[in-house]
């Protein structure tokens, strides 16, 4: 189901509209809002508006990322005649930027940037023709392990 998601959203690069595509998106794939994720039991994305590939907006909150972690959670960037997907589970973010002074393990709070997503690991780089070899990688880290890291991270 990945590879045609991937298929549509470059086949629909032109639309440079967010809400439009994540409509299209929404009812192509019969997904289920919930605030600004879209998700099915396959995958979690959630449309993000820049001007550059390099954007620092606020993508969502950690503790809401943790309700769709057990899946691919895609950020799908759209730019002037490209959508630049990413994959932003836990194992892939940097750090946690907004409202984060009083995470810790035991207190989820925070939200991360686009800026805050890693654009590879280990070498390969967060791309669509790498997302399965990424997320068996995830799949590998509990949200608690990616948890303490990102606290010390932000901290």
């Amino acid at each position: 189901m990945l590879e045609n998601l991937v298929k549509f959203i470059e086949n629909n690069k032109t639309i440079n509209d967010k809400s439009r595509l994540a409509t299209l998106v929404k009812e192509k794939f019969a997904l289920t809002k919930d605030r600004s994720v879209f998700y099915n039991s396959q995958f979690a994305i959630r449309f993000s508006k820049a001007n550059s590939a390099s954007f620092g907006n606020t993508v969502l909150g950690l503790s809401a990322l943790q309700k769709y972690d057990d899946r691919p959670f895609i950020v799908c960037l759209v730019i002037k005649d490209e959508n630049i997907l990413l994959l932003a589970n836990s194992t892939f973010l940097k750090k946690i930027s907004h409202s984060s002074q009083a995470l810790r393990a035991d207190n989820i709070r925070g939200s991360f940037n686009g800026s805050d997503i890693f654009r590879g690991i280990n070498e390969i780089p967060n791309s669509p023709e790498n997302f399965e070899e990424l997320f068996e990688i995830h799949k590998q880290i509990p949200f608690e392990e990616n948890l303490v890291r990102l606290v010390e991270a932000t901290n």
